[in-house]
């Protein structure tokens, strides 16, 4: 049988043309179903609070269910890789924090996915860090505790949500900024890893107030010291690490949300326009404002170049010999 070339060519001329106007279809009617968005620890983390409150709102705007997933472990790697490589049709969406966005990609020796393999769609908010620790823990500051590692080198137990996540990276840029040494303890998330810290079998942690909220409020646990360039408001009485004259040893935990690399464009401007509108709702300002979560909301342009800035942070460390892949 004969081929006729000129059928062939308008053949593939169709077929070209159809790709482009399907996928602009698809884009018009997102949703048409529920959405999956990976969280990467644990339930009861930061994470996973800000997601599931927003989530709610997101349903209720689409009219199709947001579901939280979680995906704990590898310091939100696995997450990471199962939207790395979910098809990028908007269903399938992550959020995105120093884990799984930036120090599991880049400190994680065996990660399938690169920091650029996401399509970031909004910058949601940070906090500083803080650190707690048992209520008997000796040091009341950031000065009595660096005295105290110094003077108890590796005694310490330290933990973490895991290898790469934020409270790991956040102990990473302190010890590199004091010279201490601890046993670093991973846990499949922050909320298990808090709870071993009120039971006694660690010792202390970097954690966001919103994590440790519930430990704090049952005085569970204490905190030692904000991470951050300023006292928070709604902990004025807990000092700094600048007033205790460290440098340079500073940490927050960011939240964003992303999708899979190539997410057409119109898909994610749905998204992060929705999302926007949760964000600017007085209801959500409070609660997150409660939580000591500064809120930012921003432009897919943004959150990217946030997150390459982060990167960037990450990549010096490394090549200065203050943190080392794992």
């Amino acid at each position: 049988m004969r081929l006729n070339i000129w059928k062939i060519i308008a053949l593939a001329a169709t077929l070209t043309a159809y790709a482009p106007a399907h996928a602009q279809s698809e884009s018009s009617n997102y949703p048409n179903k529920p959405i999956r968005w990976l969280v990467g620890f644990a339930p009861g983390a930061s994470n996973d609070i800000i997601a599931r409150l927003i989530a709610v709102r997101l349903s209720d705007a689409f009219g199709q269910q947001v579901l939280v997933d979680n995906r704990g472990g590898a310091g939100g790697i696995i997450a990471g890789e199962i939207v790395a490589k979910a098809p990028p049709d908007g269903y399938t969406i992550l959020m995105s924090t120093t884990g799984p966005s930036v120090t599991g990609p880049l400190l994680g020796k065996r990660v399938a996915y690169r920091v650029e393999d996401f399509t970031q769609v909004i910058t949601i908010g940070y906090t500083p860090m803080v650190i707690v620790a048992q209520p008997s823990f000796p040091a009341r500051n950031p000065r009595e505790l660096v005295d105290y590692a110094k003077a108890n080198p590796g005694k310490i137990t330290w933990g973490s949500s895991g290898v790469g996540g934020s409270p790991h990276f956040a102990l990473l840029i302190f010890q590199a900024a004091t010279g201490i040494e601890v046993t670093h303890v991973p846990y499949k998330g922050t909320a298990p890893a808090l709870t071993d810290i009120a039971a006694g079998q660690i010792q202390a942690m970097h954690s966001s107030v919103i994590s440790a909220e519930a430990h704090l409020v049952a005085k569970r646990l204490k905190i030692i010291s904000v991470g951050g360039s300023k006292r928070l408001a709604n902990l004025p009485d807990i000092p700094t690490y600048a007033e205790s004259g460290i440098v340079n040893g500073e940490s927050q935990v960011w939240f964003g949300l992303a999708s899979p690399p190539a997410t057409p464009r119109p898909i994610v401007m749905k998204l992060n326009a929705a999302v926007n509108r949760v964000l600017q709702s007085p209801e959500a300002i409070k609660r997150m404002q409660d939580l000591g979560l500064e809120v930012v909301g921003d432009t897919p342009e943004s959150a990217d170049a946030f997150v390459k800035r982060e990167a960037a942070t990450v990549r010096q460390l490394i090549k200065l010999g203050k943190i080392r892949p794992e």
